[in-house]
């Protein structure tokens, strides 16, 4: 089985847009474009609350570790978990400086509410893969935490999802390694991309955005 080294790690939490549109993940992670929007703005101050590296907190049976840094060498990805909650159990892991076993499951921090697509959830699955690769453990289960309906959405994590992760990783390397940015598909989902004025998806059908450009500068 073919591993990636470290220095070939892609951002984890670039497997969500590269679900919600590839040409969005290859402007942000291959051509460094990046516009915020109210949606990225809401979703990073929600983060920043989630995301206290310095909270180790223990309640009863249960280890709350949050902002912990993941990876996968088989995937070739990186990131970071909001909160994973350990929970004492005979059936985990050994956990360091830890005395009993215990079982993890990752919470996702989401602003709005459940999504019709499964770019959330196919995030959520590699953090999953991270943490078994890691702590070389099964994980069953994994959830989000929404703030608009402000309740835990509890997931199986299938083997199907797993396979999906897979291969959405593989072609996220193919794309990479080519520096190669997709030809935009367009769809409702573009009216609430922030990089809309980027991609310029109303040219679809007229002109490319490069010749677009070059009018652009001409005028």
């Amino acid at each position: 089985m073919t591993e990636y080294k470290e220095e070939e790690y892609l951002m984890l939490s670039g497997l969500q847009h590269f679900v919600f549109c590839r040409r969005q993940w290859a402007l942000i992670h291959i051509e460094q474009e990046w516009e915020e929007n109210v949606l990225t703005v809401e979703g990073n101050l929600l983060h920043e609350k989630a995301d206290d590296p310095y909270i180790r907190e223990k309640r009863g049976n249960t280890l709350y570790v949050r902002a912990l840094p993941v990876h996968s060498r088989i995937l070739g990805i990186s990131g970071i978990c909001d909160l994973v909650e350990f929970t004492r159990n005979d059936q985990g892991v050994f956990l360091h400086g830890e005395e009993a076993k215990y079982v993890p499951k990752p919470i996702e921090y989401k602003r709005g509410k459940p999504k019709k697509h499964d770019a959330d959830l196919i995030q959520l699955t590699a953090q999953v893969m991270c943490l078994e690769e890691m702590l070389g453990t099964d994980i069953k289960e994994a959830a989000f935490y929404y703030q608009e309906i402000r309740r835990r959405d509890n997931h199986v994590i299938t083997s199907e999802l797993r396979r999906k992760v897979a291969d959405l990783t593989k072609e996220m390397h193919v794309y990479y390694e080519r520096r190669y940015t997709p030809k935009v598909k367009t769809g409702k989902h573009c009216d609430s991309c922030s990089l809309r004025h980027k991609c310029l998806p109303e040219l679809v059908g007229r002109e490319s955005v490069s010749t677009y450009m070059k009018r652009m500068l001409a005028d």
